[in-house]
């Protein structure tokens, strides 16, 4: 491996410790059942599935969570377990969650002693991985209706700088129909990920995505995006902006989620939420998911809520979700989901039930909303005056 890059991605794992928060801290929190005007409650502290005490059990839930980020495996493939993801999510007071496998698998190298289970552990390579999605269809299809009902899964097991993708895409939904309900979390710039991912570096606006972005509108299908705004190391920058706006424009009828805002480890941005306004204010067709690192780094540092981040969502508040952005392991999940109660405190009750819940499911395929509620409005983003 070229020695730059080896430094690269040491001086990245200097972070591993706080990294291990991306497979189980950052996460969800609040709402009613749509349409419903009933709060549903769950016992923190006991699983209505297994009655078991939980470690992480602090305080019982304020909030029903629609979790609109998480991985059924982390970065080796490896998993809880549905079942272990279902009591947390009864713990957690979430009631429905979206769903996906993990794109990418980390390499153990031969001169590696310990086998990594995190893309920061070392500077091994990572690699696009398809059988991602098939791990997660046959986990789901053993569940019954009820439980697998809770879940949203999305096809993520492609690689976003080839042109032949799309037939992945096309084939798990040949495969299974009726089962996907998403398309990503698609990766683009992803801080040292993208320097230790084999191949070309994916961007939103690749051409390979051109035509996932197409059979998303097609099928109705919303698009999760991963892309940072800058690289690390060039603060107050918006290098990567142009990429995403250039997607976005020319996919006006595709609903894309944006991720994590376009946040990601040691970016740094100064009056970020303006940023975002005039992006959202633009671009109709896009929503953003606050979870993972922007939460605690921008949108409530020290668990306390930036006024311009409340603002910002208050004046767009049919466009912002949370989740728990979980990878595989579920031990720190209620915790996960309690750090975003005091930011939906701070907003107004119908808004922190949009942000916590509603927001999420909204943006899925008719047939999921029609589903889930036969009275569910259209989606809108339409903002507050």
């Amino acid at each position: 491996m070229p020695s730059q890059l080896r430094l690269f991605a040491l001086s990245a794992a200097l972070a591993s410790t706080v990294a291990c928060a991306h497979e189980s801290q950052q996460n969800l929190a609040l709402s009613t059942n749509p349409g419903s005007g009933k709060t549903t409650s769950f016992s923190m502290a006991e699983s209505p599935r297994s009655g078991r005490k939980s470690a992480s059990a602090t305080q019982k839930p304020r909030y029903v969570i629609a979790d609109a980020h998480m991985h059924y495996v982390d970065f080796l493939q490896q998993t809880d377990g549905l079942q272990v993801i279902l009591e947390a999510m009864d713990e957690a007071g979430v009631d429905h969650s979206m769903i996906s496998g993990m794109s990418l698998v980390k390499k153990w190298d031969a001169t590696r002693p310990i086998k990594p289970s995190y893309y920061l552990n070392d500077d091994s390579r990572a690699y696009w991985y398809g059988l991602t999605d098939e791990i997660v269809a046959r986990a789901l299809l053993k569940l019954d209706e009820k439980d697998r009902r809770r879940f949203h899964p999305f096809i993520t097991g492609v690689n976003p700088t080839d042109r032949n993708a799309v037939d992945h895409v096309q084939r798990m939904l040949e495969w299974h129909p009726d089962l996907w309900e998403g398309i990503g979390e698609l990766f683009g710039h992803h801080d040292d990920l993208s320097a230790l991912t084999y191949g070309e570096t994916a961007r939103p606006n690749h051409v390979a995505l051109d035509s996932i972005y197409e059979l998303a509108a097609q099928k109705d299908l919303p698009v999760a995006l991963h892309t940072n705004i800058t690289a690390v190391g060039l603060p107050n920058t918006t290098i990567f902006l142009d990429e995403v706006t250039d997607a976005v424009s020319r996919h006006p009828n595709t609903r894309f989620i944006w991720c994590h805002a376009g946040i990601s480890r040691r970016i740094q941005i100064t009056n970020y939420p303006a940023t975002v306004a005039a992006f959202l204010e633009k671009h109709p067709n896009v929503w953003v998911d606050l979870s993972w690192v922007v939460y605690p780094d921008y949108v409530a540092p020290n668990g306390k809520p930036d006024p311009a981040w409340l603002a910002l969502v208050e004046r767009f508040p049919t466009r912002f979700m949370i989740g728990s952005d979980t990878v595989g392991h579920f031990q720190n999940h209620v915790a996960t989901v309690q750090q975003y109660y005091p930011f939906l405190d701070a907003l107004k009750p119908e808004t922190a039930r949009r942000v916590a819940h509603d927001n999420f499911l909204a943006i899925l395929p008719a047939r999921v909303r029609e589903r889930l509620h036969p009275v569910t409005a259209p989606v809108s983003a339409s903002r507050s005056p």
